[in-house]
């Protein structure tokens, strides 16, 4: 049996991004770390959910706890950075966030912990972080440089299928799913944003994980300080949500335009 270990930036990513792999692989009998670079401090929390005196990173912990129990992963392990918020915020300047880590600390930071769990496969961040967000890029220069300096073959990076998700929202505006927004958009506009994800070309893995579509929702509707019970991911039907959120999508370090993904069971090395 294999280590995977998950590198994220914030609470909430694991299950968005790769928890249909963190549980399959739970389940396949692979021991699955979650590494957080950050506790998500700067994220905006839902109406009521904080207790009299409760930060939002301590909430934010536990809803990540509780997350990694659901995934059958370990207990979260942190690099202890503060979240450095969306580009362009002035929390981007605060020395302690992520964005303004010492490259070459978190690099060892993050490198000490793979070696205690003796990770075998490590996921990242494509170069953009899937988004443009400061932290996702980070975990993906820091994750690379940790694998890199410790010689971990089996690296990859979690990503959008930018190509299924503009026809996938396409299709979900035809049939009316989206409200109509206070600029009078329906559902989001990713087809203007460049940095959204990456081109089906440019990816490597695809992986199925529909059937576990029930247990991702319920491992993301755990982060109630972030996901409302009308926010996107939880106010969709079963139905659509598998087809949205029911594959996970990989690419290779430094290789593009690899012509599609393969539909695989597990990554690779797992």
């Amino acid at each position: 049996m294999a280590t995977l270990v998950c590198f994220h930036a914030h609470p909430d990513d694991e299950a968005i991004a790769t928890g249909g792999l963190m549980l399959r692989a739970s389940r396949a009998g692979h021991r699955v770390v979650l590494v957080c670079a950050t506790r998500g401090e700067v994220g905006e929390p839902q109406e009521g959910v904080l207790d009299e005196g409760e930060t939002l990173a301590q909430r934010r912990v536990v809803e990540l706890t509780k997350a990694c129990e659901l995934l059958g992963t370990e207990p979260p392990h942190f690099l202890d950075y503060e979240d450095s918020g969306m580009i362009g915020e002035a929390t981007n300047d605060n020395p302690d966030c992520f964005w303004q880590a010492d490259f070459d600390e978190a690099t060892n930071r993050l490198a000490t912990i793979l070696t205690n769990v003796d990770a075998d496969v490590v996921t990242i961040y494509d170069p953009n972080g899937g988004y443009g967000h400061p932290d996702h890029i980070q975990v993906h220069r820091v994750g690379l440089a940790a694998c890199q300096k410790l010689g971990i073959e089996h690296v990859y990076e979690s990503t959008i299928n930018r190509t299924r998700a503009i026809e996938q929202i396409r299709q979900a505006r035809e049939a009316g799913m989206f409200p109509e927004d206070e600029n009078g958009e329906e559902g989001p506009n990713i087809e203007d944003n460049p940095d959204f994800g990456m081109e089906d070309k440019h990816l490597r893995y695809q992986l199925d994980v529909s059937d576990l579509a029930t247990e991702k929702k319920a491992a993301i509707a755990v982060h109630r300080s972030q996901v409302g019970p009308d926010s996107f991911f939880l106010a969709m039907p079963d139905e659509a949500f598998a087809q949205f959120f029911g594959f996970e999508s990989y690419a290779l370090p430094g290789v593009r335009d690899t012509g599609g993904p393969e539909d695989i069971h597990m990554l690779p090395g797992l």
